[in-house]
């Protein structure tokens, strides 16, 4: 599909969306490509129209906060929203932004990763990280998470222990482990409260598809 037709869904900023998307995303990673950030940017407009915000801010932020591929097993993860920050931030000059809005949308990018550990301080900053943490929940979110444990060369769960009820949890290891390790923690720290009311509502659908997974298995 052309970066023309992708642009059309980020609608009303599709001609920033068609100059930004070919330095967007890594073609090879099915769980940060195009379609995570349509998704992403679906979640921000929900969020936006209830608690305001930029959307042209909001929009850049969200084209170019996975705009550097870290893997998630590689010692520079913690690094990837600065990274992605930094080339979000050249790319934004070239194309004439002021200053002003360049580092408003850094810093978007900056906070938005889980790994980083950083507070966002603006609005727009709040907003991208709970859009963004909304698609690691609910359905997507599940199978996003079995995606990276197979590209991870994970295993599904422990045969003799899926619960970790007699071992340590080891999401590394077994990709069931992962929904407790982090996924079902992820609802305590969103910033908004549109996006905490859609996160409570993904994290039902997230416990619903492990006890699922478990009567099944």
């Amino acid at each position: 599909m052309s970066f023309a037709c992708l642009a059309a869904a980020f609608s009303p900023l599709g001609d920033l969306a068609e100059r930004l998307l070919p330095q967007a995303f890594a073609a090879d990673d099915g769980s940060h490509d195009a379609a995570h950030l349509i998704r992403v940017w679906k979640n921000a407009r929900r969020i936006q129209a209830e608690e305001g915000g930029d959307l042209r801010l909001l929009a850049a932020a969200v084209l170019l906060h996975d705009c550097v591929a870290v893997e998630k097993n590689s010692p520079l993860r913690a690094q990837a929203s600065r990274l992605a920050a930094e080339k979000a931030s050249s790319l934004l000059s070239d194309e004439g932004w002021q200053e002003a809005d360049i580092a408003a949308v850094a810093h978007a990018i900056l906070t938005h990763s889980f790994s980083a550990n950083i507070a966002p301080e603006t609005l727009e900053a709040k907003i991208v990280q709970d859009a963004d943490r909304l698609d690691a929940i609910g359905m997507v979110g599940a199978a996003r998470c079995f995606y990276i444990a197979g590209r991870m060369g994970s295993g599904l769960y422990d045969p003799m222990d899926p619960l970790a009820e007699n071992r340590p949890l080891d999401d590394k290891a077994f990709a069931i482990d992962h929904f407790e390790v982090k996924l079902f923690r992820l609802a305590d720290g969103f910033c908004t409260p549109t996006g905490s009311r859609m996160a409570a509502e993904r994290t039902q659908r997230l416990r619903v598809i492990r006890d699922m997974m478990l009567d099944e298995i």
